[in-house]
């Protein structure tokens, strides 16, 4: 089994771009940045050569990856890179709070299904946000 510790990254070395696009991080001369030759992100060092961090970036928060000798292990991993399923299981607890209820007011049920309705539009509209770039 592979190790999870922490390695130093070095400039002089290449890389595998953690994008998952089968490029190559390449150091960039005169600073302390990788290019990737195939996705053309940029990386930088960070916490003494420890973590990379992207710098172009369409989310919010900045990924970072910490070299573990054989692979990229995510270094901020936190609710934002488990939001579907956190997601999924907000909507899930709902219905099954909702669904006791519409069994007992039996004549409120263009209501309640307009509450099932608005449950399922608020789920696509966060896997939507989830996925898009």
């Amino acid at each position: 089994m592979a190790s999870r510790k922490t390695h130093k990254i070095y400039l002089n070395e290449e890389y595998p771009c953690p994008c998952r696009r089968r490029g190559c991080l390449v150091p960039i001369t005169l600073t302390e940045a990788f290019g990737c030759n195939r996705c053309q992100q940029i990386f930088v060092l960070e916490e003494n050569g420890y973590m990379i961090e992207q710098l172009s970036t369409t989310y919010p928060y900045r990924k970072a990856w910490r070299w573990t000798g054989n692979r990229w292990s995510t270094a901020n991993a936190s609710i934002g890179s488990n939001y579907l399923p956190v997601a999924i299981l907000i909507v899930l607890v709902l219905l099954f709070v909702l669904l006791p209820l519409t069994m007992h007011y039996k004549n409120n049920i263009i209501f309640w299904a307009l509450s099932a309705v608005l449950l399922t539009l608020i789920l696509a509209f966060m896997f939507w946000l989830t996925y898009q770039r």
